[in-house]
C-alpha cells in the first residue's frame, strides 16, 4: 500500500454529488457549487453544509437563514465547475450561465430547473458554523424534476475529476433494519 497526505482522506470519503447553492438576500439570488455535505438524520431530515466566509454565499445565508441545495445532473458538470471558479459579488451567475429558476415555495432564494432535484432549506443549529463553518439546515420541501433525462449526478474527487454514478444496486430485500424508513 502506499501511504498519501492524511490531509486528502477527503478524497476517499467523498460526502455525496457536487450540489448547487441557492440564496437571496435583498432581491439578489445568487448561487454557488458546493462538495462538503452530509445528511446527518432521517427526521427531521438535517443535512450538514460546509460554506465559510471566502463564499460570497456564507452572509447572506447567516443574515437570512434559508438556501436552496440544488441537485445537478451531469450535464451541467462545465457550469458547476465555472460557477464555483467564480464569485457572485462580481456577476449575476444564474444570467452568465443561463440557469433557469423558478421561485421556492418557502424560502426566498430560488430553486434552479435544470437540476434533478431541489431541497428547500432552513438553518437549525449554527453552533458549528464559527469553529467549522458548518451550518445545520433542515429539509423543509423537496422539488424533483421528473422530466430530467440525464439522471446521473457528479461526486467531486477533490482534484477536479469526477466519479460519476452508473448503475444501482438494489439490495433492499437484505435492509431488513431499515424497512421502517420510506
Amino acid at each position: 500500500m502506499k501511504e498519501i497526505p492524511a490531509s486528502q482522506a477527503y478524497r476517499l470519503l467523498e460526502p455525496g454529488p457536487i450540489v448547487l447553492v441557492t440564496t437571496s438576500q435583498n432581491g439578489k439570488p445568487n448561487v454557488m457549487t458546493m462538495g462538503f455535505h452530509m445528511m446527518i438524520q432521517h427526521a427531521p431530515p438535517l443535512i450538514g453544509c460546509v460554506i465559510g466566509p471566502w463564499d460570497h454565499s456564507y452572509q447572506t445565508l447567516r443574515n437570512t437563514g434559508e438556501c436552496v441545495i440544488a441537485v445537478p445532473g451531469l450535464d451541467l458538470g462545465e457550469t458547476v465547475v465555472d460557477v464555483g471558479n467564480c464569485s457572485g459579488d462580481r456577476m449575476d451567475k444564474f444570467q452568465r450561465f443561463g440557469l433557469k429558476t423558478r421561485p421556492a415555495k418557502d424560502v426566498s432564494a430560488p430553486l434552479i430547473n435544470d437540476c434533478l432535484a431541489n431541497i428547500e432549506c432552513r438553518i437549525v443549529d449554527t453552533t458549528l458554523t464559527d469553529p467549522y463553518n458548518l451550518f445545520v439546515l433542515e429539509a423543509t420541501r423537496v422539488w424533483i424534476n421528473e422530466d430530467r433525462k440525464e439522471r446521473r449526478m457528479m461526486h467531486h474527487r477533490g482534484d477536479g475529476t469526477f466519479t460519476v454514478d452508473g448503475g444501482t444496486l438494489d439490495l433492499k430485500d437484505r435492509m431488513v433494519k431499515w424497512r421502517h424508513l420510506p
